[in-house]
């Protein structure tokens, strides 16, 4: 595999750099600060493409001749936006939500380079058993899972031990659909095999 271009993740998410990683190319991290706003008329997808690209506009100056690589998800409850957790008592209210039902995960993925921009999302459905709050209890306490959308990461205890089910991609779920990436990498020609 050749990249035509430097990749650039903007990310400091251990699990999409782990996920990057994995498809055998180098990259460089390079990291700031961008509000997660959005306008409230977005829904869903277009809630998870519109935060990548806004984190990808941050960066539009710096760009030369790399390819940047941003991505936000999120986890939808029907219309309902699942954040990030602040306290124990925000992440119980979610899991205790999630619980028994299922829901969809999407993130949105941004590719930046000087000549084009482009856009796209992935969506994973995700069914979770019945948690008991001993349960749910156990996971905050053990996991502390306050930087994750959901309040819970599919890769760690909760996953393991609640998730019954998911249809589509894992990866998504955990942060970055990677299948979908490398596919946009090579029709982009930022990669050739």
């Amino acid at each position: 595999m050749n990249l035509l271009h430097p990749l650039l993740l903007a990310s400091n998410s251990p699990r999409r750099k782990e996920l990057l990683a994995g498809l055998g190319l180098p990259f460089d991290v390079r990291v700031k600060e961008v509000r997660e706003d959005f306008p409230e008329h977005l829904k869903r997808a277009a809630v998870a493409e519109f935060l990548a690209s806004h984190k990808a506009d941050a960066y539009a100056a710096d760009i030369e001749t790399e390819a940047l690589i941003t991505a936000d998800t999120i986890v939808c409850l029907g219309d309902k936006i699942l954040n990030k957790p602040q306290h124990d008592e925000e992440a119980f209210a979610m899991l205790r939500a999630l619980s028994g039902t299922s829901h969809e995960v999407i993130t949105g993925v941004c590719i930046l380079t000087k000549q084009q921009k482009t856009v796209f999302h992935d969506v994973t459905k995700v069914y979770f058993k019945q948690l008991s709050d001993a349960e749910i209890d156990y996971y905050i306490t053990h996991y502390k899972p306050y930087d994750k959308a959901g309040a819970y990461g599919i890769q760690e205890w909760i996953g393991m031990a609640g998730i019954e089910r998911i249809e589509g991609s894992y990866y998504n779920v955990v942060g970055l659909p990677v299948q979908k990436l490398y596919q946009q990498l090579v029709e982009l020609k930022v990669l050739t095999l």
